[in-house]
């Protein structure tokens, strides 16, 4: 999509009625699920499906394009997905802004860009740009303390509405760092002005975020990425005081699988005959997509 040069705005706050329920949900305690999704038929799909949340999963944008999720994508090609995104929910949408695309003037113009078009929390990690997906097993690097507390600060200045949720991401323990790494990074990063912390791990089991969650005492809300502990249950976060649940790429992952299926049985057999059954109908994706809403508009 094309965007205009930025320009500041005049007034004081921006309305952001999904912002605020974003920001309210957090302050209730009730524990928020989140699907990820890369455009504005997966994320509808999840909210579909009942979720409270759609995470702007910078892996599915960037596999979406055929790339690797190692930063070779710029802040448009991220933005246009949570746009489209944004666009085609009602649900609150949370923009995984990777480094937020550089350095502390780039995590402001990133808050700028995301806020401005309506998405309600920019979430940002304290890798060196460019980063490498957490599940690469080299080359994962973190920036100092203060200088991500300083980007965080740049972000957080640069907010116009109040109710924008910024969440700070730790890769401490993707790194193998440790339980007081992640703490010390965490407090620095809400003394920063960060709203939430998400704290990620690749262990097989839950005892690194658990474990934080025990020294943590809820000083900010709390955010996990299940990824790898696939067994963490939605009732084991909210026992713990987790805020949210980001189920980041399963949506995709089971789409491929499912693709890669209806592809093979049709070149096997020369024919959809048999997979026409159990796949959406072409009704569906116009039902999907509010095709009889956009024709009542033309009568």
């Amino acid at each position: 999509m094309s965007i205009a040069p930025y320009a500041p705005s005049t007034t004081t706050t921006l309305p952001a009625p999904r912002a605020a329920a974003l920001r309210d949900a957090f302050a209730s305690g009730r524990l928020i699920r989140a699907a990820g999704a890369h455009d504005g038929l997966s994320a509808r799909l999840a909210e579909e499906s009942g979720f409270d949340a759609v995470w702007a999963s910078g892996l599915e944008i960037s596999a979406a394009h055929g790339l690797p999720d190692v930063s070779l994508l710029g802040m448009a090609e991220y933005l246009a997905g949570a746009v489209a995104m944004h666009r085609s929910v009602e649900v609150p949408v949370v923009a995984d802004c990777d480094t937020g695309f550089g350095g502390s003037l780039n995590a402001a113009y990133t808050m700028m860009r995301y806020e401005e078009a309506g998405v309600a929390g920019v979430c940002i990690e304290d890798k060196i740009f460019p980063k490498r997906n957490s599940f690469v097993n080299s080359g994962q690097k973190l920036l100092g303390v203060e200088e991500f507390a300083t980007k965080l600060e740049a972000a957080k200045r640069a907010q116009v509405s109040t109710d924008t949720v910024l969440i700070a991401r730790t890769e401490a323990f993707i790194c193998g760092l440790g339980l007081q790494e992640a703490l010390t990074r965490c407090h620095a990063y809400v003394d920063a002005g960060a709203d939430a912390v998400l704290v990620h791990s690749k262990a097989v089991d839950s005892h690194e975020v658990m474990s934080f969650m025990r020294e943590w005492e809820h000083r900010a809300p709390v955010v996990v990425v299940p990824t790898t502990y696939a067994d963490f249950s939605a009732d084991e976060a909210r026992e713990a005081g987790i805020a949210m649940v980001i189920y980041a790429n399963q949506g995709m992952r089971a789409a491929i699988t499912a693709i890669r299926d209806t592809w093979a049985t049709v070149l096997a057999q020369g024919s959809t005959a048999a997979v026409e059954p159990r796949i959406a109908s072409v009704k569906d994706i116009f039902a999907i997509s509010g095709m009889d809403a956009w024709l009542e508009m033309d009568r």
